[in-house]
């Protein structure tokens, strides 16, 4: 008797269709077909044990598993479940007539519980565009898929919960994923937090750096990459952090997308719905370059630290420690947007819009411009930060300096303004650009293109004269120019002003120090 499955498969950050396809026929022996990895085809004996110790019997004839298409590779340990549904239909042991209107999967046990797997939110998304009736996973994946509230998700704990739901001879609705009580748990969890204060840092606890502060608003207002150069203890790390406070709340999409390449990558079970917090990634500067930009074999090919970022920040610490090669590899991410990672017999894409901030020291000893401290060489200082070429500081909008705050002022310090007071200029501005881009594809300034760049931040001829002058001093190259405008059209915004003016060119140009530097 010949079976079909409806299975997915995870390619970049979307799902496709899988089918599982099982015939129970004279003869010997198990047989599995379709391009299986190891993982796949060790379920077969993880599927009979569990089938076995749950009273079912394993038919003594051949046993033939197709997963189709049969020339795309399928790996994971998610086939167990409709392997194991195949068995049994195949062989009438149960009457399944559920089977074909649901996306199946989920690993078994060799008692016959289920176990998650990742990517359940991308398969989730497939079962509804297919106009299936639903979906059926483990219960801890199942609670990625609560806001698909259009279709049926079933968050099923064993075997026998799937085969009671496609029997479909008892109502099951007790195993729909908002009916369980770990999603009542979980929602209640949610809520406390969302009352409850998040532990970030306040711009008001950190004393002074009034210029860092003022660069880290445009760059959250605008998306901008920004990089902080500054002696240890001047407040790199602390201004970084406190980033989280001041960035505006994620729009369904970006929540969307951030939730589906967690999933991929099983990192949000077993949490509930799409993720609301935008990532902070903060790998150690002794990352590799499979960690940073993604990397793997064959069908194995997961996101690194550029894509989990997206729609976040990447805070790179001591990034002049970093090794080049990995530094020089953000080059494609920071302009594209995305990374493609290639291997012999895949190329997977996966997106990487993220805000890189960059903390460094100036030089080696990390005392070069606090009075007479440095005890490093002028080799040594234009060394350590050259592994920062100039494509990739053309990359970064914005370029602070840090100096050490003087103890009179720390003693002195008046209450500096509150991270909630930024956020509120910098959802203002973010407003504004989503109006100005409602028919393009991007939503930040940081994202224009040069054409979006000519046609939605024009110049006056006043303004045209002091980019040239601009130019002329600082010897700048064209992409530091657009970049100019990108962080002059932020400067704006959160003035609420609708054209461009001077003062906006000269702020953005300020903070181009290292520009300034390296031509001097």
């Amino acid at each position: 008797m010949l079976i079909h499955i409806n299975g997915a498969k995870c390619i970049g950050i979307d799902a496709v269709k899988v089918t599982v396809e099982l015939n129970i026929e004279r003869g010997i022996g198990i047989h599995l077909c379709g391009l299986a990895d190891i993982a796949v085809k060790e379920s077969l004996l993880r599927t009979t044990t569990a089938l076995e110790s749950l009273g079912f019997r394993i038919p003594g004839k051949k046993i033939v598993i197709n997963l189709a298409p049969a020339d795309l590779r399928k790996n994971g340990s998610g086939y167990d479940l409709p392997i194991a549904l195949g068995i049994i239909a195949a062989s009438e042991q149960r009457s399944l007539p559920g089977l074909g209107k649901y996306i199946i999967m989920g690993e078994l046990s060799l008692n016959g519980t289920l176990r998650a797997i990742p990517g359940a939110l991308p398969m989730a998304e497939l079962a509804r565009d297919s106009g299936m009736s639903g979906i059926i996973l483990p219960e801890e994946s199942a609670l990625e898929a609560v806001e698909f509230k259009d279709m049926k998700v079933f968050a099923a704990n064993s075997l026998e919960d799937v085969i009671r739901i496609l029997e479909e001879r008892d109502d099951s609705e007790d195993l729909l994923v908002w009916n369980t009580h770990r999603y009542n748990k979980l929602r209640r969890e949610r809520a406390r937090q969302d009352n409850g204060t998040r532990e970030i840092f306040d711009f008001s606890d950190i004393i002074g750096q009034e210029g860092a502060k003022r660069g880290l608003e445009i760059a959250a207002a605008g998306g901008h990459n920004i990089i902080m150069i500054g002696a240890p203890g001047s407040g790199k790390s602390s201004l970084a952090k406190a980033m989280a406070g001041i960035l505006p709340p994620m729009t369904m999409e970006e929540s969307l997308l951030t939730s589906k390449i967690y999933s991929i990558v099983g990192k949000s079970t077993p949490h509930l719905g799409l993720v609301r917090q935008r990532p902070f990634r903060a790998p150690h500067y002794s990352a590799s370059l499979p960690a940073m930009v993604g990397g793997g074999g064959g069908d194995g090919i997961v996101p690194g630290e550029v894509t989990l970022a997206t729609n976040g920040v990447l805070f790179l610490d001591e990034i002049g420690q970093m090794p080049k090669s990995v530094i020089e590899a953000m080059r494609g991410p920071l302009e594209d947007r995305k990374i493609v990672i290639s291997r012999l017999k895949s190329k997977v894409g996966y997106p990487a819009s993220f805000m890189l901030v960059a903390a460094s020291n100036p030089c080696p000893c990390g005392y070069y411009g606090e009075g007479d401290r440095c005890t490093c060489t002028p080799t040594q200082r234009i060394k350590y930060l050259d592994k920062l070429s100039g494509p990739i500081m053309d990359r970064i909008d914005i370029q602070c300096w840090l100096h050490t705050v003087e103890s009179s002022k720390i003693i002195h310090a008046k209450k500096a303004e509150s991270s909630a007071a930024v956020a509120e200029r910098v959802l203002k501005a973010r407003i504004a650009q989503k109006h100005r881009f409602a028919t393009e594809s991007i939503s930040t300034n940081a994202e224009m293109s040069n054409k979006l760049i000519e046609k939605y931040c024009p110049l006056s001829d006043e303004c045209l004269d002091t980019m040239g002058k601009i130019m002329a001093r600082m010897q700048l190259s064209l992409r530091a120019y657009f970049r100019i405008i990108k962080v002059a059209r932020t400067i704006a915004d959160l003035e609420g002003d609708e054209e461009i003016k001077s003062r906006h060119l000269m702020e953005a140009a300020g903070f181009r120090f290292l520009d300034r530097h390296n031509n001097a």
